[in-house]
């Protein structure tokens, strides 16, 4: 199975929070990158859960 790595970053030009999405979890880069409009890594990392969780349970 596929394994994930998420990393919350701090922006250092806005304050905000962005993530980073590795895939493989062991990658150097990230897969995806999102923009920085986070006011906390809890948040933005809430968000990527519930995404996930939203895109898992849609009927198909």
């Amino acid at each position: 199975m596929a394994t994930l790595r998420i990393e919350a970053t701090r922006d250092s030009a806005t304050g905000l929070f962005y993530l980073l999405v590795f895939m493989p979890a062991e990658s150097t880069e990230p897969f995806v990158t999102t923009a920085p409009r986070y006011m906390s890594a809890a948040a933005a990392e809430q968000d990527m859960i519930a995404t996930i969780t939203a895109t898992a349970n849609r009927p198909r």
